[in-house]
């Protein structure tokens, strides 16, 4: 939802009342995010592990997500979106740091149903190209800090 968001507010006409509600809607989502680091219940600190309605792992990672939440997707979205890095999202940096293989990529942990027009990956528990060019950006964006 947050990346459909941003998608509509970047590509939205200047000017257009409209983009200021979006904004906002989209900045309280973010920081929703970001209290929870991504990964936490705000109220008992405790780590989520999977959605409560379709059981899947937010560790772990997919490409297409299609509707699917993953921390990997959750930090991918801040970094489109231009946030700043700050501790709230070093929990889950790690995390992706460490998932990389010895060859230096990250593997298509799970995939959801779904169809797509051409084959993205070599398939689940090899490496994804596209999991390692999400994960890279992604560690770029943490480095470069505030």
């Amino acid at each position: 939802m947050l990346e459909a968001l941003l998608e509509f507010e970047q590509s939205a006409v200047a000017g257009s009342g409209s983009i200021a509600a979006i904004e906002a809607a989209r900045l309280r989502g973010q920081e929703y995010l970001l209290e929870r680091r991504l990964l936490r219940r705000l109220s008992t600190g405790e780590r989520i592990e999977r959605d409560r309605k379709s059981g899947a792992e937010w560790s772990r990672f997919a490409f297409p997500a299609w509707w699917h939440y993953d921390v990997l997707r959750g930090l991918d979205y801040l970094r489109r979106a231009g946030v700043a890095a700050d501790e709230r999202v070093a929990e889950a940096v790690a995390l992706v740091a460490s998932k990389r293989d010895e060859g230096g990529r990250w593997s298509l942990e799970t995939q959801y149903p779904g169809r797509m027009p051409v084959a993205t990956d070599e398939g689940e528990g090899l490496p994804s190209r596209w999991n390692t060019l999400r994960a890279l950006r992604v560690l770029d964006w943490y480095a470069a800090g505030p």
